[in-house]
């Protein structure tokens, strides 16, 4: 399993989110909790922050190695602040046709849009649905892509099915984007289960997606996650769990108080200064995470120091 950390609030030492918790994005690479697969393909982050020369625009940095390994984070990261992140570390499985390299690392970032993605997912077959998905992809975002991964590709159909960069907007295009995933999966009979749990990150915005569809193309598979958990690593049962899991938000204040956790002062989001969206709860208290469930979409967005916070159902 992949991972996902995005963060919004107030502009934060980037090694409070990155590396000084116990259980940081780049610890859990190595010594995760909740999942049996490590994260050994590459890792990276996208920030914004007014301390850069172009505060709109994100530094992206990807290195095809594990987190915990790469010496260079910790030269860079002490250096740098955020009001917006996105992180995610890779999971793979050890497989020679595994391609470690910067490119199939996320997050992924093109010029011609505010919108950085990561995700934890998979789309089966990819590269052979391509021949129903291709005819709905751009050309200004198809000629940008430059890795092998599935979430880049899907980057490129998102982004060509955007007609503008609203809420609504975005939640269209993925509505539209699995509609077109589950007809090509039954046209050309590669129809397994499909995992999208998305993060879209802009500065001061996070969009987190969590859809996807059965291993029979069903978007609304039925089942409780925590009962199907209990099953063996690797059979289907398992693997729906993982896809009807939710992704988990933390809203609060005074996030900078906590040095060495991802703790907040817990309040609801109308008095929040910051959200935090995860792949899983990182803090002790897991009962302070809101959940995103399996079919919904969450709308982030800091203006100012208010906090505005919207879950929308997926018409999938």
């Amino acid at each position: 399993m992949c991972r996902v950390l995005a963060y919004v609030g107030p502009e934060v030492p980037l090694e409070s989110l990155l590396l000084a918790p116990e259980n940081s994005l780049v610890n859990q690479a190595l010594d995760p909790e909740g999942h049996p697969q490590l994260q050994l393909a590459g890792w990276g982050f996208g920030i914004w922050s007014e301390h850069l020369l172009d505060p709109d625009r994100p530094l992206v940095y990807r290195r095809p190695m594990a987190a915990f390994y790469d010496d260079n984070a910790q030269r860079v990261i002490p250096s740098l602040r955020a009001s917006t992140l996105l992180a995610h570390v890779r999971a793979a499985n050890y497989d020679a046709r595994v391609v470690l390299v910067d490119e199939n690392c996320h997050p992924f970032s093109f010029e011609g849009t505010p919108w950085t993605i990561a995700q934890n997912g998979d789309l089966p077959n990819w590269v052979l649905l391509q021949r129903e998905l291709l005819p709905h992809c751009e050309d200004r975002f198809l000629a940008q892509m430059r890795g092998t991964t599935d979430t880049e590709f899907l980057y490129v159909l998102l982004l060509s099915l955007l007609e503008g960069d609203t809420d609504d907007d975005v939640q269209r295009a993925v509505e539209r984007m699995l509609a077109l995933i589950v007809a090509a999966m039954r046209k050309l009979d590669l129809v397994e289960l499909v995992k999208l749990k998305m993060a879209l990150v802009a500065p001061n915005r996070i969009i987190g997606v969590n859809v996807g569809a059965g291993p029979d193309g069903d978007t609304r598979p039925s089942g409780d996650w925590r009962e199907l958990r209990e099953s063996e690593p690797g059979t289907d049962d398992y693997a729906l769990s993982m896809l009807l899991e939710p992704l988990y938000l933390l809203t609060g204040r005074n996030f900078a108080d906590y040095e060495t956790s991802y703790d907040v002062d817990v309040t609801d989001v109308e008095d929040a200064t910051s959200v935090i969206l995860s792949s899983e709860p990182l803090t002790e208290s897991t009962e302070d995470w809101q959940h995103l469930e399996y079919g919904d979409i969450v709308f982030v967005e800091r203006r100012g120091e208010r906090i505005s916070r919207r879950v929308a159902t997926l018409d999938v």
